[in-house]
């Protein structure tokens, strides 16, 4: 960029937002080569954890591992500032096992502002974009608060909760889009003169609370893991000291306190007309939706290493702050609890993605990119797969090459954009491992194997670590073929390692087939095997390996479901197709084919109402 661009207020992508949806656009977009413009109402809160400071849980490592492998950085700034990691679900299958990386809030921020800043192409600059430059249904640049004119050809809008923001704690309403920071006007109207379509929904966060006023004795106490595991594939990650977090849990008090203050609710009183997250519901919605009940856990996890400030996970309200003090002081350990920042609710607007393309470009308006909160989603690891693609795909537009898109068989990012364009949302859209049909194939543990290849070509993945990906996938199948050939001998010795698992072989065994067994693990090898004993092989390798052969007729049985469902996505519907001339189907099907316009028969598949002989009647139509 020349200097002479830059006076001129004249970039090739703007984007809008600096949360974790705006970094990863920022930054895919700049090292492919643009020049980026990343506006943010508040520089000091670049990538902010608003809510829970943790990255990862069911799901969500695996969008974070599949960042890392298409050469986005969430993995690599969660292993660099965490205080405690924990493998959830460690004893259950592969298809749920998440990490989950409880952060330093204010490290976090930090690692990533220094990333951006050291980036070539990124020009920061606190500002709040109000209006869109649009040219023929093409944006051109955009105008800020201050009246300054920018040149664009590409807009990637990440607003998360600001836009439009009213925050409510009780009755009281305040304009804003979390506490401390002002709310985003003017963009709203902006989209909707263009006639881009805007929603309300809602979230909310609980309490915050100084460390120094809870008595931690009458709480559980819940540990990192001892065994390490991290995010990035990239090498050399650090290794930190670990800080625990602790577990309490409501009681009838707590919850009479609650019921005797609904009427101070907003959202029980009609103030908030959007909805809420179903799977992250506000305490007061919890003790009237679960009634039965008698307690739910509340977890208290620290914010950082250099504040005094707890997170007070499972405990979200929009109560008074009085009732919240009532509340807290209600749960064993908090007693004399001192609150430093209120629960609040916030109402924000949202563009519904049933608006925008797979790319998460607007189907109205060419150059307009979408991502995070603002497509109607919740959490920071949707909003920073969602910018990642949109970053990587305001480029292929730039440079008029065919978008990236991401495949429900590919990856969770794929189910989680398809999702959100295919189906019409009306919550707030959290990843769960339940959305996707192809779970067992898209684990944590291979997201690189999915992946990397793909963020290679881009251009994300440096060839160095190429190098590496493909080194680690060939010591995956050297160990699957020594494992399918080696033999465990049945000796007493054997045997007596053997039965502390409730295990016993009469004869010699390949070990492949004895890992197959439930009881059997890989590091039991390592107690009766010298072979494998000595060859030390790293962790994930294992992992992978291990997975593989245990699950390997079930991993087949999925592949076979990916080649059926591909055969329905090779089947292009013509953008200029006229539902309203095929007589064979509804009225309400048609209405929703035309709403969503999708590019294939799988994608036509998946919307809600339209049935498989709906399908059969455009595959004759399509002369398929």
């Amino acid at each position: 960029m020349t200097s002479r661009d830059y006076l001129n207020n004249k970039f090739d992508v703007i984007v809008v937002g600096a949360g974790h949806a705006g970094c990863e656009a920022a930054l895919s977009a700049a090292r492919l080569g643009c020049n980026v413009l990343l506006c943010t109402l508040n520089v000091d809160n670049i990538a902010l954890q608003p809510c829970n400071p943790a990255i990862g849980g069911p799901a969500k490592s695996t969008l974070v591992r599949e960042i890392d492998a298409l050469g986005g950085v969430m993995g690599e700034v969660a292993d660099a500032t965490y205080i405690q990691m924990k493998t959830l679900n460690s004893s259950k299958g592969p298809a749920v096992r998440a990490l989950r990386a409880q952060s330093d809030k204010k490290e976090y921020t930090q690692y990533m502002r220094h990333i951006l800043e050291s980036t070539d192409n990124i020009w920061i600059k606190q500002t709040c974009i109000t209006d869109l430059k649009v040219v023929d249904k093409k944006i051109v640049g955009a105008v800020d608060e201050y009246g300054i004119e920018y040149s664009c050809r590409a807009i990637i809008l990440t607003t998360g909760t600001s836009l439009e923001g009213k925050m409510y704690v009780g009755l009281q309403a305040y304009s804003g889009g979390r506490l401390g920071e002002r709310a985003a006007i003017g963009l709203s109207a902006s989209l909707r003169e263009h006639g881009i379509i805007t929603k309300k929904l809602k979230t909310g966060t609980p309490a915050r609370v100084d460390k120094r006023t809870i008595d931690y004795s009458k709480m559980s106490v819940q540990p990192g893991d001892e065994k390490l595991s991290f995010y990035s594939f990239k090498p050399n990650r650090p290794v930190r000291q670990q800080y625990p977090c602790y577990l309490t849990r409501t009681n009838e008090e707590t919850h009479a306190i609650i019921r005797a203050n609904l009427d101070k609710s907003p959202m029980y009183q009609g103030l908030i007309q959007g909805v809420g997250p179903r799977y992250c519901p506000s305490i007061e919605d919890k003790i009237v939706r679960f009634a039965s009940n008698p307690s739910h856990h509340i977890f208290i996890e620290p914010e950082g290493l250099n504040t005094y400030e707890v997170y007070i996970q499972g405990f979200s309200t929009s109560l008074p702050a009085c009732v919240q003090v009532e509340m807290l002081r209600s749960l064993p350990g908090l007693e004399n609890a001192h609150i430093i920042k209120p629960a609040y609710a916030v109402e924000y607007d949202y563009v519904p993605a049933v608006q925008t393309k797979h790319s998460l470009m607007s189907k109205d308006i060419d150059g307009l990119f979408f991502a995070g909160q603002i497509n109607g989603t919740s959490g920071y690891e949707e909003a920073a797969a969602q910018g990642l693609v949109a970053g990587i795909n305001s480029v292929k537009y730039l440079n008029n090459e065919d978008a990236v898109e991401l495949s429900r068989a590919s990856s969770y990012t794929g189910t989680l954009i398809d999702d959100l364009v295919t189906k019409d949302i009306q919550e707030p859209y959290r990843m769960l491992t339940s959305r996707s049909e192809y779970r067992l194939l898209l684990r944590q543990d291979n997201a690189d194997e999915r992946l990397t290849e793909l963020g290679h070509r881009i251009g994300l993945i440096d060839d160095s670590q190429y190098q590496r990906f493909l080194q680690k996938q060939e010591n995956i199948q050297k160990e699957i073929a020594r494992l399918k050939e080696a033999k465990l001998p049945a000796t007493d010795e054997v045997n007596a390692i053997l039965a502390k698992y409730g295990e016993h072989i009469e004869r010699g065994v390949r070990l492949a087939e004895l890992l197959k067994r439930p009881n059997i693990t890989y590091d039991i090898f390592r107690e009766c095997d010298e072979e494998t004993r000595n060859l030390n092989l790293s962790d994930d390798i294992v992992e992978e390996a291990e997975v593989l052969i245990k699950y390997d007729g079930y991993i087949k049985r999925q592949e076979q479901q990916v080649e059926t469902s591909e055969k329905l996505e090779k089947y292009r519907i013509p953008a200029n197709i006229d539902y309203s001339k095929i007589k064979q189907i509804s009225t309400e099907t048609k209405e929703k084919l035309e709403k969503i316009r999708p590019t294939n028969l799988a994608q036509a598949s998946r919307i809600g109402g339209v049935k498989p002989a709906d399908i059969s009647v455009l595959m004759v139509m399509l002369g398929k």
